[in-house]
């Protein structure tokens, strides 16, 4: 599916940026700590509206926060939670009281980069969803100033790239002298407004891949291979997700490549729109696809995150061998929702070293099994060796 970068509706509305503070009920308190307070930043758009009914359901009252006064405080009200409002630019003034933003405001090439200079200047550690490739690249290139000031840069903590990290890191341990990894994703459901939105503006900037250690540029679907997701064969296409920066970091393997499963009509679409080009860079023509996507784009039912799946497959390679692993998750709507809980806590709660991290570097390869419904399956030379699963799922879970 193309949910191959952010989870997040955008959270834009230029005409309603005014800096405000509101309480929409009583205060809030989290569970996570004694005293830490989470901010969700974007907490209107459709993934954010969604981590914060699941936070709420679990005693972890955040801040709402987005730059859009109306639909902010809509959300407050309805949790009971205080609202700020504000435009990305302006997060250091809001900051000062908060131990953790959790940034679902997409495209992140676009709120990423002010939210974590804030952060760091506040003493406020930062994640959000993020699976932009450029995005991962550029806050990496802020982990000294982060260390410096004891705060955490943890980006990518959804289905991007939570469940890819693990499985590299995974390999890794498995095959530790690698010097390939190769990661394919396969989702069932759609996808919301915000990941259209941000597919859409990235598809003329092209991809990438990892080549001895250096990122090196290539079409998207430039190349195609076959993959087992244990189901079947399925045909992917080469994609830039956000593995080719952060798999390298987690594990130094210095040649990824990331594919992901697209029926054929799918992948007629993606050649055809990879050689287009810079046509789709105008900002006249993102503007009107951007508007057509608000007017006609829902993100999957409640049904359809509560049943569906994603798969994972992964292979290292050294000179002398090949090792072979595999995920099964929830949906990819709703495992953004429990990973981003999860990590947010664990950082809450001290648990995450200071600077850059990523999700498989801070928190270990086996933080994927921590995520009810999950299994992981290991392979050699084609046959099953090992199966280990997280705890019992309850798919109602939004």
């Amino acid at each position: 599916m193309t949910d191959s970068e952010s989870r997040s509706d955008v959270d834009s509305d230029p005409s309603a940026n005014a800096d405000s503070e509101t309480r929409g009920g009583a205060d809030s308190e989290t569970e996570a700590g004694s005293d830490a307070r989470l901010l969700v930043y974007g907490a209107y758009g459709y993934t954010g509206r969604l981590i914060v009914e699941a936070a709420v359901e679990r005693g972890l009252d955040p801040v709402v926060a987005g730059r859009d006064v109306t639909k902010t405080r809509g959300v407050a009200t309805a949790h009971g939670l205080q609202a700020r409002t504000f435009p990305v630019e302006d997060a250091a003034a809001h900051l000062g009281d908060v131990d953790a933003v959790l940034n679902c405001a997409g495209p992140f090439a676009e709120t990423a980069d002010a939210m974590a200079d804030a952060c760091v200047e506040c003493g406020t550690h930062y994640l959000d969803i993020t699976g932009e490739l450029a995005v991962f690249e550029r806050i990496r290139r802020r982990d000294a100033d982060a260390a410096a000031a004891g705060v955490t840069l943890l980006p990518g903590v959804g289905f991007d790239v939570v469940p890819t990290d693990c499985l590299a890191a995974h390999l890794h341990r498995r095959l530790p002298d690698a010097t390939h990894l190769s990661l394919a994703l396969e989702a069932d459901g759609g996808v919301s407004p915000g990941t259209l939105k941000t597919v859409l503006s990235d598809l003329g900037s092209g991809g990438a891949v990892r080549r001895d250690g250096r990122l090196r540029h290539e079409r998207v679907g430039a190349r195609t291979r076959v993959v087992d997701f244990g189901d079947g064969l399925r045909r992917a296409v080469s994609i830039p997700w956000g593995d080719v920066s952060t798999a390298y970091h987690t594990t130094g393997i210095p040649n990824v490549d990331v594919y992901l499963s697209l029926p054929a009509n799918a992948r007629r679409a993606v050649a055809v729109s990879s050689y287009l080009g810079g046509g789709l860079d105008s900002d006249t023509l993102q503007r009107a696809l951007s508007w057509l996507v608000d007017r006609y784009v829902d993100g999957p039912d409640a049904e359809t995150r509560s049943t569906g799946e994603a798969r994972v497959w992964g292979e290292a390679r050294s000179p002398d061998d090949r090792v072979v692993s595999r995920l099964r998750t929830p949906e990819t709507y709703h495992l953004t929702v429990r990973t981003a809980l999860l990590t947010a806590t664990k950082v809450l709660d001290g648990g995450a070293p200071a600077g850059y991290q990523t999700p498989a570097g801070a928190f270990g390869p086996d933080l994927i099994l921590e995520i009810p419904g999950v299994e992981r399956v290991d392979l050699q030379n084609d046959e099953i060796v090992e199966r280990a699963s997280g705890p019992s799922a309850s798919r109602s879970v939004k």
